[in-house]
């Protein structure tokens, strides 16, 4: 057995495609975003996101349309978009479905019920937020979820989690 410092399955660097490089250089904090009702509930993790100041307020991500996460955005119309610090590691990477979590990730943190959906207790940031298109457009192997923010909290920051050229990195401080 071998064990690589680089993932086995990746191309290298110079053969993937140059606007996946670029999005992956620019980096950001990891975002959480959950969705649910008595029918069920589901959360991933984004990283590709930006907030749009005005009045209203938006949120524009790009989520895979083929995760268990938009089809419950489809469904209730609504989600919780709170930011992840960095003690929630484990907890990102198992909504990203990159590590195991037996019985589903919700049963890795505490949750509370709010009328967005499930909002992980402790985050210091969070938004609720509405979908506003009824079928977000599709751009590559991703759609564009514009949706409007309708309650943002915000708690004194911890050490949030940064994610660029695919790997998290604390930030200096």
């Amino acid at each position: 057995m071998t064990i690589h410092s680089s993932h086995p399955f990746v191309p290298p660097e110079s053969e993937r495609e140059p606007a996946r490089r670029l999005r992956g250089r620019v980096g950001g904090v990891v975002s959480l975003w959950t969705a649910g009702d008595a029918r069920g509930r589901a959360g991933l993790t984004v990283s590709s996101l930006m907030v749009a100041a005005g009045e209203p307020a938006h949120i524009l991500a790009l989520l895979d349309p083929d995760s268990d996460f938009y089809e419950t955005l489809l469904r209730t119309r609504v989600a919780v978009v709170q930011l992840l610090d960095w003690e929630h590691q484990r907890l990102a990477d198992a909504f990203a479905g990159q590590f195991p979590a037996p019985g589903g990730p919700f049963r890795l943190a505490d949750w509370a019920d709010t009328p967005w959906g499930p909002h992980l207790v402790g985050a210091s940031t969070w938004a609720g937020v509405r979908l506003v298109d009824d079928e977000p457009a599709a751009y590559g192997w991703s759609v564009l979820a514009d949706t409007v923010i309708e309650s943002v909290e915000i708690q004194p920051e911890g050490v949030p989690l940064v994610h660029r050229r695919g790997r998290y990195q604390k930030p200096p401080g």
